[in-house]
Parts: structure tokens; sequence; C-alpha cells
């Protein structure tokens, strides 16, 4: 019996063996992220401790300058991060995929205004636009999220015209102009299905960047402002050298997490990109 393609898919996947143990890493952060409201032995935004107090028996990763708990701290960091990410990657892939499909299926002027809608947006350099935007709004968790999904679009937009370009000249859907089918139905039912696969990839790059992007912008002040606890603004208690050198637990652990986050993501993607092309058998 033929292998799906799906099956075949997975597979292909299954033979990079970083990206399993990537995938299996992301999945459990993922999951101690959505149950740290069970999970986590102290409010991430009161005191528990004593200020700045090390690791111990009571406080496994220690607890703050004002004596909030570390580990509460940290699963409820990571979900706000992930969530900022998830977010912000479904934002952009959207704007960028619909705005490819009409681009490259209808051309003429409608493809250069777009075109150079998207040249003139990635024209800009990309941190000074992100942080431009960041200054203008007021900083918290949507803003960021908005101005990372409205700012991350014009590469999957190219990507999508590219596919829908090389797609718009096949058998499958001249015949489907010829028949009379819809245009909606040829971008939704036909061309996007066939768009899926590089734009997911492309999509896994995008999350990781944008939790890199919300620590950065956390980090500066003009992200996720305290009391909630984000990865970036864990770190921003790291700026002094006696913090850096005599109290590693104030920003390690936030640092690793990010770390593990961007690192499983990377791996998560690049083994997509192998498994979704029918060359790596």
């Amino acid at each position: 019996m033929k292998e799906s393609r799906f099956f075949q898919t997975a597979r292909r996947f299954m033979h990079h063996k970083m990206a399993v143990v990537s995938l299996l890493l992301l999945l459990i952060m993922i999951v101690l992220a959505v149950l740290a409201p069970v999970i986590a032995p102290y409010s991430p935004t009161k005191p528990s401790g004593k200020f700045s107090d090390p690791p111990s028996r009571e406080h496994i990763l220690g607890t703050d300058k004002i004596g909030r708990d570390m580990f509460s701290r940290i699963l409820y960091a990571t979900q706000v991060s992930l969530e900022v990410g998830f977010l912000a990657t479904l934002i952009s892939t959207a704007i960028g995929v619909l705005l490819g499909l009409v681009s490259g299926y209808f051309g003429g002027w409608v493809d250069k205004v777009i075109m150079s809608f998207t040249d003139m947006v990635m024209s800009f350099p990309y941190i000074l636009l992100v942080l431009v935007a960041a200054a203008i709004f007021q900083p918290g968790k949507w803003s960021i999220i908005l101005i990372l999904g409205f700012v991350d679009w014009p590469g999957v937009a190219r990507l999508v015209r590219g596919n829908v370009l090389s797609l718009r000249e096949t058998n499958f859907i001249k015949s489907d102009i010829t028949a009379g089918m819809s245009r909606r139905y040829i971008l939704f039912s036909e061309i996007l299905p066939n768009t899926i696969a590089p734009v997911l990839v492309y999509a896994t790059s995008v999350f990781a960047l944008s939790i890199l992007d919300e620590a950065a912008l956390s980090f500066l002040g003009m992200g996720v402002q305290p009391p909630t606890p984000s990865l970036g603004n864990m770190l921003n208690g790291a700026e002094s050298l006696s913090v850096l050198t005599g109290k590693p637990w104030l920003w390690v652990s936030a640092g690793v997490v990010i770390i593990l986050l961007v690192i499983c993501i990377n791996f998560v993607g690049d083994a997509l990109r192998d498994a979704f092309d029918p060359r790596n058998e």
C-alpha cells in the first residue's frame, strides 16, 4: 500500500535525531509554560522569600531582587514569550500569505503595488523599525505582538508570491481556469495547499526571531512591563557587574531558556525543510 504524504514527511523528519530531541524538549517547555498556574509553587509577581536569595530547597532557582520565586517567574515568563512569538508569527504569516497570493496570482499593477510596498518595508533596517514602533506605542505584551506581527510579513509575502508565480503556470491551475473555477477556489483550495510547506518552514524562523525580539525589547524596557515576567525583563536585572558575577541565578535561567527555545525551534525548522523535500528520501 502506498505510504501517505504525511507519513512520508514524518519519516523523513524522524531521520533528524537532533530535530526529534529538539521537538520533544520544545513540547516539554510548552507544556510546563501552559501548566504554569498549576506547577508554579509561588506567585510570579509577589515576594515569597528573602531578597536575592540563592537556590535552596524552598526556592530551587532562588529569588530575585525583591524576593519573588525565580522558578515560578521562569514558568510564567516562558508562557509570555511563547505567546508573543506564536501570535506575532501567526499575524505576520497571515498577512504575508494573503498579500503573496494576491500579488502572485493577479500580477500586473496589483503585483507592482504590493511588491513596491513590500520592498519599502524591507528597505528599513529591521531592528530600527521595531525600536521606533515600540517607542511610539505604549509598551506591553499586545503592543509587541502587533508590532512584530506587522513588521515580519515581507519575507513571507515574497516567498508565497514566488511559489504562486510558479504554480500559476502549471497544467492543473490552467485547467481550473479553463473549467471556470472561481478565483477564491483556485487561490485557497489549489494554490495555498501547495504553498503551505515552505511557509511553515519559514514561519519557524519567524517564531524564533520573534522570541528574540521580545526578549530584546523587554530587556530594554520597551516590551512586556514588570511585574509581568518575561524572559527579556528578567534579564534586565543582570545589567550590573555585581549581579553578573555574584548572583548568576538572577539571569542564567532566563538566558538558558531563551537559548534552548531558539535552538530547538531552528533545529525543528531545518528538519521540516528537509522533510517536505521529496528528494530527501
